[in-house]
């Protein structure tokens, strides 16, 4: 298979296991503490990817600048994104966080030209413009179908914060994915997630009385830690070390959908006819910006650089 085609699928299989963490996250804020959750899904996943990076690969090195990134970057997409994320999903429904998190192409694009200095071509943009027009028919349409609370409201903006810590998260990992692996980077980001959770996870043990009985509970740990984390992660790697950060960007369009659809078989969350409206103008999104890197293997359009 050719290999960016392979990068493609690769992302966007991480999108929809991300899109999938939005449904399963809701179903365990409603028993198990936010910062414990998160504490053992990156505790679960770091003891799978630190022997198997030591395995594979050996201990990386890393210098001042790299792990300064990787620092950023476990503290944006995986600590702050995690907390927006969940207590977000605590005052708004699955459905209406996935519609939030449509606009992760145009702030990934955005932060790829001003960060990364990504040239914006012309497919590039018109994939661009047409994500977001998605975006808009998701969030103008759905207004009428949203209870007005002040709650709802808060945790759509909290959603909105997770978004931007995923986009940090994306171009802060292309700007070192061509000096550290898909590897080394998951588990680097997943050790450090690890100890900026354990402070408020202690605190969630003492104070939350919270019982670790449940199979159902540690069931979704498992899934977050094995499936969110480790294979989402790498595959996002993979991904990102071969394709722009603009087409990443676009890709990520994926993931309302899949937040959509898994929304509406577990949670019984309605689906409206302007998510499909949405979610057919996203496809298109993504349909240019697949072209656009057929057109650079072609040479038709210089590479970006």
């Amino acid at each position: 298979m050719n290999e960016k085609v392979l990068a493609y699928l690769k992302v966007i299989a991480a999108m929809v296991i991300v899109g999938s963490s939005v449904v399963v996250g809701k179903i365990l804020i409603q028993t198990m503490p936010i910062f414990l959750a998160s504490e053992l899904r990156f505790l679960v996943a770091s003891l799978i990817l630190v022997p198997l990076l030591i395995f594979k690969e050996g201990i990386p090195s890393l210098n001042k600048k790299d792990i300064v990134v990787l620092f950023f970057q476990s503290l944006a997409g995986v600590f702050l994104f995690s907390i927006f994320m969940l207590y977000g999903l605590k005052f708004t429904t699955a459905m209406e966080a996935g519609i939030v998190t449509s606009t992760l192409p145009a702030m990934v694009a955005l932060l790829a030209y001003f960060i990364l200095k990504e040239k914006l071509t012309r497919n590039k943009i018109v994939g661009i413009l047409t994500a977001i027009l998605g975006v808009i028919v998701l969030n103008v349409s759905g207004i009428n179908e949203m209870e007005g609370d002040n709650l709802k409201m808060l945790g759509n903006l909290l959603i909105l914060g997770a978004v931007m810590g995923e986009a940090l998260f994306i171009i802060l990992g292309k700007s070192i994915s061509k000096r550290i692996s898909p590897l080394a980077i998951t588990a680097g980001v997943s050790i450090i997630g690890v100890l900026l959770f354990l402070p408020m996870a202690i605190y969630d043990i003492l104070n939350a009385n919270y019982s670790f009985g449940s199979a159902h509970d540690w069931l979704l740990i498992f899934y977050f830690g094995i499936v969110v984390t480790v294979l989402a992660f790498l595959f996002m790697y993979q991904g990102i070390a071969i394709l722009p950060a603009t087409t990443v960007g676009v890709l990520t369009s994926v993931l309302p959908l899949s937040t959509a659809i898994l929304s509406f078989f577990f949670l019984r969350e309605l689906i409206y006819y302007y998510h499909l409206m949405g979610f057919f103008l996203i496809f298109i999104a993504i349909y240019f910006t697949s072209r656009e890197e057929s057109n650079q293997e072609d040479g038709s359009i210089p590479a970006i650089k």
